[in-house]
């Protein structure tokens, strides 16, 4: 867990707030409290990583309404939804929304403390991954046009000598290519090539 993630608590009702901010602050968490929907949209700019916790029902703007909201924004952070007895159908629609977590009220504490430190990990890794993709794509972007096509023969499995056959250049030119292509993505192997190319298209998709 990210000892500067953020839970980001957003709920219209003040004992509530006051509650569910005291169990997460003397659990060891860093806490921000707003409102309601609109408060917090209106801190975007200053939000630091974390999570969001929001009830689902609030006037005004409600849970689905926000994560709309922050899709439409780019906002990435993951959303635990805060439901009623007999809100699991909006739950349902939360996690359709792509909500990572619902909890019913009245809920167990450790079962909300669990979806938070579940959701900042997350968090923490999809960041990690983000970056990775970002910085790969980067390298992709510096290959020439002839060392593109190097990669694409070899990504399908392809010995040099095939990709020059289908190139029409000579296996030595492949093997250069091949060499500079690889220099050029910091790959140690062929595999890990392979790899990084994967990973690019399946964040793609």
């Amino acid at each position: 867990m990210a000892a500067d993630a953020v839970v980001h608590l957003i709920d219209d009702d003040d004992g509530v707030r006051q509650a569910v901010s005291f169990l997460l602050t003397t659990s060891g968490f860093a806490v921000r409290v707003y409102e309601s929907a609109l408060a917090f949209l209106d801190a975007l700019p200053s939000v630091q990583p974390g999570c969001i916790v929001t009830d689902v029902r609030m006037p005004g703007m409600d849970g689905l309404e926000l994560q709309r909201q922050l899709k439409a924004r780019g906002i990435g952070l993951p959303v635990i939804v805060i439901t009623g007895h007999g809100d699991v159908p909006l739950a349902v629609e939360a996690m359709k929304a792509g909500a990572v977590d619902f909890i019913e009220k009245p809920f167990n504490d450790e079962s909300l403390l669990s979806a938070i430190r579940v959701a900042i990990d997350r968090h923490k890794h999809d960041a990690r991954r983000e970056g990775e993709v970002a910085d790969i794509k980067t390298r992709l972007d510096s290959l020439s046009p002839r060392e593109r096509e190097v990669l694409e023969g070899l990504v399908a499995g392809l010995p040099n000598k095939a990709i020059a056959y289908d190139l029409n250049i000579s296996a030595r030119t492949v093997e250069v290519h091949r060499a500079n292509l690889m220099t050029r993505m910091g790959a140690h192997s062929v595999a890990d090539l392979v790899r990084m190319v994967f990973v690019v298209r399946s964040m793609a998709e």
